[in-house]
C-alpha cells in the first residue's frame, strides 16, 4: 500500500486547500451563497411573471414577438451575483507574510526566505 509522504501531503495542502479572504465568516457562506442564488432566481420569475401578464390578451403577433424577445434577454453581468472561488492556502500565507513585514511585525528577510520555502514546495 503506498501513502504520500509528508512533503507530498503539504504540497497538496497548499495547492488545493482554499480559504475565503472575502471578509466574512466561513460559516457564513453556507446561508449567503444559497441566499444569493434564491434571491436571483425570485427576481428572474418575477420579471417573467410580469412580463407575461403584460402580454395576457393582446392578439398581436408583434407583440408577441417582442414578448418572445424580452424573455429571452439576460441580466446584466454587472447585475448578476457569481460565488467567487476562495483562495489557494499558498497565496494566502504568502500574502499574509507580506502583511507582517509591511506592518514592521516581521522582518523582510525571514518573510522572503519563508515565501521562497513554500513557492519551492509548490513546484
Amino acid at each position: 500500500m503506498s501513502g504520500r509522504t509528508p512533503q507530498e501531503k503539504k504540497r497538496l495542502s497548499y495547492l488545493k486547500d482554499r480559504r475565503n479572504l472575502y471578509g466574512e465568516n466561513h460559516k457564513s457562506s453556507r446561508k449567503n451563497i444559497p441566499r444569493n442564488r434564491r434571491i436571483r432566481h425570485r427576481t428572474e420569475r418575477h420579471r417573467v411573471r410580469q412580463t407575461l401578464g403584460q402580454a395576457r390578451g393582446v392578439p398581436d403577433e408583434r407583440h408577441d414577438d417582442a414578448v418572445e424577445q424580452r424573455l429571452k434577454e439576460k441580466r446584466p453581468a454587472n447585475a448578476q451575483w457569481r460565488k467567487a472561488p476562495d483562495t489557494p492556502l499558498n497565496e494566502v500565507i504568502e500574502y499574509r507574510l507580506l502583511r507582517r513585514v509591511k506592518d514592521g511585525n516581521a522582518a523582510p528577510d525571514q518573510a522572503e526566505s519563508r515565501i521562497r520555502r513554500i513557492r519551492r514546495r509548490i513546484t
